[in-house]
């Protein structure tokens, strides 16, 4: 344990000198812009070249006002929650308390999980079934009843579990899967006695001081400056969903951050200063030949052939990504509030090329 704060007192004097704000670089700004033209009521973004720091927004914070995003906002940032929980699983990992290979079943004796490790769980080829398929989703109304409901990690992995795997021979195949980091946080508290979110926040928040990150559980609320988010109304108009209770998301996609806060946990993170090398080499690793998914982080390769580091995440509202080159000298964080008019995968690719390549 004393590794690890030794280790996190570093990335804190390492990631400490102050942002230097510089003129806005054209590109970026129109790449920033074509992405909230093609799918999106507002975006904002940071992005990093060395000792240059280039903060940037486009569209709006709210449908119907002229109110700018904000450039500091902060926003559910979806499934960049299972790097989090990631990270403090493989502290567990280091510290002995548990092993990769260890069976679910270990931890969380009597479910049906299919003769998965915790390994599988964390990178996607457990076959377990995703219980994000057995939830309401708009336009269906019973997906706005539940705006203000708790659910429960037993409930929605029962939900998931209730239906046959995907795979019957987990460490085989990718199947991305929600259900796998409901589990591993599951797991995270019968190891520690403490709950996910507190470890999140002991492990990770509360050392790298990420002042705009939480693990808000059932609060729906989203404090400090935010630009609003919405889903699809019925009618095919926007509903202002901002405020909901995030309990739905859990362990895999429940947490609240902001593009400075991601940008220095990502470079924390793959910087060394909160996992041992060899572990962190593991989160690196493909579940399969030739896959892009490793321990709860993902990689994607630019169009100049750099390899970036991180992951991504939707959270019906908000979908950000937030991603770093090994060397830590190009990073790039984004948010978008989506408007359903179009995929955003298209623009927001661009826009990650021009941070990386430019």
């Amino acid at each position: 344990m004393m590794r690890r704060v030794g280790l996190v007192v570093v990335a804190i004097a390492l990631l400490a000198a102050p942002l230097r704000a510089e003129a806005t670089p054209y590109g970026l700004q129109r790449g920033l812009d074509e992405v909230v033209s093609a799918a999106g009521v507002g975006a904002q973004a940071q992005v990093r070249d060395g000792a240059t720091v280039w903060r940037g927004r486009s569209g709006v914070s709210e449908v119907g006002t002229t109110r700018p995003v904000p450039l500091a906002g902060r926003f559910r940032i979806g499934s960049v929650t299972k790097t989090f929980l990631a990270t403090v699983a493989l502290q567990l990992v280091a510290e002995k308390r548990l092993g990769l290979d260890d069976p679910v079943d270990r931890w969380l004796p009597g479910l049906p999980t299919n003769g998965a490790t915790v390994r599988q769980l964390m990178n996607h080829t457990s076959g377990l079934y995703d219980v994000l398929y057995t939830l309401p989703r708009p336009p269906q109304p019973e997906f706005y009843a539940n705006r203000w409901r708790t659910w429960t990690a037993d409930e929605l992995i029962q939900r998931a579990l209730a239906n046959p795997p995907t795979s019957t021979v987990p460490g085989k195949v990718y199947k991305y899967s929600n259900t796998n980091y409901l589990l591993l946080g599951e797991i995270v508290e019968k190891v520690t006695g403490h709950s996910y979110a507190f470890e999140i926040e002991r492990r990770v928040i509360r050392p790298l001081h990420l002042h705009d990150t939480s693990v808000p559980g059932t609060d729906p609320r989203l404090t400090g400056p935010h630009a609003h988010g919405y889903v699809p109304s019925p009618d095919g108009k926007l509903l202002d969903f901002s405020v909901m209770n995030p309990s739905i998301f859990g362990a895999a996609g429940e947490m609240i951050s902001s593009t400075h806060d991601l940008d220095r946990f990502v470079t924390a993170l793959l910087g060394g200063h909160l996992l041992p090398r060899g572990l962190l080499r593991q989160m690196k690793t493909p579940g399969t030949e030739n896959g892009h998914y490793g321990l709860g982080l993902a990689w994607r390769t630019t169009t100049c052939g750099t390899t970036v580091y991180g992951n991504d995440g939707d959270a019906l509202t908000y979908q950000a990504w937030s991603f770093a080159s090994e060397d830590l000298r190009r990073r790039a964080t984004l948010v978008l509030t989506p408007n359903f008019a179009a995929d955003s995968d298209g623009p927001v690719d661009t826009f990650l090329d021009k941070a990386f390549c430019d």
